[in-house]
């Protein structure tokens, strides 16, 4: 049985994972999924293909799925508040569904 939610993805340099995950977790989220990630926006090209020394520089896509629309905006605002000003960063939202929805539900059930 699907189950609607939201898909909070966030694009945003890799060194603010660990923060942003702790962002997602404090408010309440059951998961998230990272992956590497390259494009261009406003601060250039960004790449994620490119062997280096230190991956430090690269970017990630982090999306997380919601049960509300309250929180994916609030994990949003959190990490736009904290870093979004001094690092590269966008954050958008989808609507999902979620297929497998006994896995998404929280402590309290679906």
């Amino acid at each position: 049985m699907a189950k609607p939610a939201k898909k909070l993805v966030i694009v945003t340099e890799k060194l603010l994972l660990k923060k942003i995950a702790q962002i997602i977790d404090e408010a309440g989220a059951t998961g998230y999924t990272v992956v590497d990630a390259g494009g261009k926006g406003s601060r250039n090209v960004r790449s994620s293909g490119q062997p280096s020394v230190s991956d430090t520089f690269s970017n990630i896509k982090i999306e997380v799925l919601t049960e509300t629309r309250e929180m994916a905006i609030q994990i949003s605002d959190e990490v736009a508040a904290q870093f979004f000003d001094d690092y590269s960063g966008i954050a958008y939202l989808c609507d999902a569904e979620v297929l497998s929805a006994h896995k998404f539900c929280g402590p309290d059930g679906c």
